[in-house]
């Protein structure tokens, strides 16, 4: 597509950012990343795809919760390397459940807007805690366990991991299955701060373990070994 080839996707790294607005009330909802890919699915489509630099892959806007944004228009800036996107929004922007990503207050921390769908279940456990987490980052350590984890020496943080592994073990020796359920949490629990220190979606994880269908695992470890 010709119009594709208007950004200069080598000067952009191969991302362009892309503000995408309300088309009905001109409100912001949200601010995300498109490769070349993802523009021109978005073109063909008529519905917002984007790239997600956590995940590490091309998104449809709305895959898991079904909120999709339905492309009126796409403008262009002066310098030709950001995006404006009209879009028809269904249900919410934000996985928050607010119409918009923009609601806290940058100096008071106040919230504009409130909670008007509870995502929790559209988007699953793991990935309504990983955001939670990355919340908390900003939070006083004093008040929050997940903040002190993330501001505090890493080791500390790794070591809490390997901690709660040991007492899954326990656990599972001992026929233990209540504990054994409640250790097997603690432990996903970590994981997920750890990777969320790392800025590394848990989705991510998803990928690799659909890759590994249908290889059995010494074909997988032997080709981690080659490497």
């Amino acid at each position: 597509m010709e119009s594709l080839e208007s950004i200069d996707w080598e000067k952009m790294n191969g991302l362009i950012p892309v503000i995408t607005q309300d088309s009905s009330s001109n409100e912001v909802l949200m601010l995300a990343y498109m490769n070349k890919d993802a523009l021109e699915l978005s073109l063909k489509t008529k519905y917002a795809h984007y790239f997600s630099r956590s995940k590490q892959r091309l998104w449809k806007k709305g895959e898991s919760s079904g909120h999709t944004q339905e492309i009126e228009n796409i403008l262009i800036d002066c310098d030709n390397d950001t995006l404006l996107l009209k879009v028809k929004q269904k249900g919410v922007a934000c996985h928050t459940g607010r119409k918009s990503c923009f609601f806290t207050n940058l100096e008071t921390k106040e919230e504009t807007s409130k909670i008007e769908v509870d995502t929790s279940l559209a988007y699953g456990i793991v990935d309504t805690l990983y955001h939670v987490i990355q919340d908390r980052k900003n939070d006083n350590p004093d008040i929050s366990y997940t903040a002190k984890l993330l501001k505090g020496k890493q080791n500390s943080m790794l070591k809490k991991i390997v901690e709660e592994a040991g007492e899954f073990t326990f656990a599972i020796k001992d026929n233990d299955e209540n504990e054994a359920v409640y250790e097997a949490a603690d432990i996903a629990y970590h994981v997920l701060v750890a990777l969320a220190s790392k800025n590394i979606s848990p989705d991510r994880v998803k990928q690799e373990l659909a890759r590994r269908f249908g290889i059995s695992g010494i074909e997988e470890k032997n080709s981690r070994t080659e490497k």
